[in-house]
């Protein structure tokens, strides 16, 4: 088993107070009793809902090497068979181990942050730089108060790159994270419409994005897309953050990561770029316009970084996508007497949804093939966290639709009613209130040759609506797509 973490140094950087015989160390960190892996330190973190401790038995039976709990809460534990270390509160003690884990480090940090498309770029980072080093990053979405300590905190000392997702959805969230991460590159994706309900426009979401640049490393360097409207703002909060190099990715002819030319496919996307002075060509083996520009942030943050970018073109050619991030399954529909048996093709966007990654989403869907009478459907649930502004964004969906391939929507949640009252008649809509009620109509309605994506904020639970078409169709073969 190898050590994350000596008990010495777990003991240290988090100033507890050992109880009990300690192991010599801890092969890894869990705040999740069910996801505990033997030999793991289980830090008792008490959340809005759940409180740690109340698994403590459970995470020792699971194999915990060691408990991290918390000095109130010891009394109420009673005899735990399990080394303990104490402490006076949990997260502040996983944060502190957060920081002496960045301080012990030598590898190029990578932070990322925007409205739109934070993990697609992370889980890209992660792949290609991991044909020219070992590299650690977040899992799924860690990029919140939680999770970058604990993302931090599992960091192994011999990491040559470390990839940091930073999330927010009001103002000096990012501030404190970032400071812990201290990253060496920072990437704003996009700002867009997304937790507008919290902020009065897109400035202030910009500016509450530009926190990142607060915790560069001297010498660091800010990478900004320069296609967004919101290009000068940021640019001008960089160099108000003491950030002297900040460089942009994009068409635009300043970009310093600049895109010359692309050819996009159904399955992918063929491009040539020049990357601060270095022309390339490369496969993105994953679709969609906003994919290309994700890469072109990447592709300029692995060469800050000092990566091979010709070994980092190379491994763009097999991204893979996670669930509910744009990734593709090929089913096989049985069919009927009127419709022969055939393939159906889901698009699995349900993770999240805002104004820009829902265009993404549709242009994505207009570009892949039908096959035979089969047609393109788009299951389209809420978008949350737009405050007043919800009805206006829902409508305006509309001028995504009318006019391309799409002719077929499904839509399920009650800000999508908006969407229902501004699409023309001429669009075949079916609206339900919900997943339950959308489901047995979406099931229904698919024949062989669809195209069928589907896409919502994650908490509307349209996840349920593709293990649902999982659950029906067979896989014909499963390809994994990053977008």
């Amino acid at each position: 088993m190898s050590l994350l973490w000596t008990s010495e140094a777990l003991v240290a950087a988090m100033d507890g107070r050992p109880l009990g015989p300690m192991p010599e160390g801890i092969s890894g960190i869990s705040i999740d009793s069910r996801s505990l892996q033997p030999g793991d330190a289980f830090f008792a973190i008490k959340g809005e809902v759940m409180d740690g401790h109340d698994f403590a038995t459970a995470a020792i039976k699971a194999g915990a090497g060691v408990l991290v709990v918390a000095e109130g809460k010891l009394p109420s534990l009673g005899r735990l068979t399990a080394p303990i270390i104490v402490v006076e509160d949990v997260l502040v003690a996983l944060e502190k181990l957060g920081v002496a884990a960045r301080a012990r480090s030598q590898a190029k940090i990578i932070a990322v942050t925007g409205s739109a498309g934070k993990t697609t770029t992370k889980e890209a980072l992660r792949h290609v730089l991991s044909a020219v080093g070992k590299v650690h990053a977040s899992a799924q979405s860690f990029n919140n108060h939680w999770g970058v300590p604990l993302t931090l905190a599992r960091m192994p000392e011999d990491c040559d790159y470390a990839v940091f997702e930073i999330g927010m959805n009001h103002p000096d969230e990012i501030r404190p994270l970032v400071k812990m991460v201290r990253p060496h590159v920072a990437i704003v994706t996009i700002i867009a419409a997304a937790h507008l309900g919290f902020f009065r426009n897109l400035d202030e979401i910009a500016k509450a994005k530009a926190e990142i640049f607060e915790g560069l490393e001297r010498e660091g360097a800010a990478v900004l897309n320069r296609d967004d409207a919101r290009f000068k703002l940021l640019d001008k909060m960089a160099h108000a953050a003491g950030v002297e190099h900040v460089y942009g990715f994009g068409e635009n002819a300043r970009s310093t990561f600049k895109l010359t030319k692309c050819e996009l496919h159904a399955d992918h996307s063929d491009i040539a770029a020049r990357i601060g002075g270095h022309d390339m060509i490369a496969r993105i083996g994953a679709p969609g316009r906003h994919m290309v520009q994700n890469v072109l942030a990447v592709l300029g943050a692995a060469q800050l970084v000092g990566a091979d970018l010709d070994k980092v073109a190379i491994a763009l050619n097999d991204l893979s996508a996670e669930r509910g991030r744009g990734k593709r399954h090929v089913l096989r529909h049985p069919g009927g007497s009127s419709h022969p048996g055939g393939q159906i093709t889901l698009i699995d966007e349900s993770y999240n949804a805002n104004p820009a990654s829902m265009g993404a989403a549709m242009a994505l869907l207009n570009a892949t093939p039908v096959t035979g009478e089969g047609r393109r459907i788009a299951v389209l649930g809420d978008m949350l966290e737009l405050g007043e502004h919800s009805a206006k964004l829902h409508a305006a969906l509309a001028d995504l639709i009318v006019g391309t391939g799409t002719q077929t929507v499904f839509l399920g949640g009650p800000e999508m009613r908006a969407l229902v009252e501004a699409l023309p008649e001429d669009i075949k809509t079916e609206y339900r209130a919900g997943v339950e009620e959308l489901k047995p109509v979406l099931l229904a309605a698919l024949k062989p040759g669809d195209v069928v994506m589907i896409k919502s904020s994650k908490g509307i639970g349209f996840a349920k609506l593709v293990d649902a078409v999982l659950g029906k169709y067979p896989a014909e073969t499963t390809t994994s797509k990053l977008t």
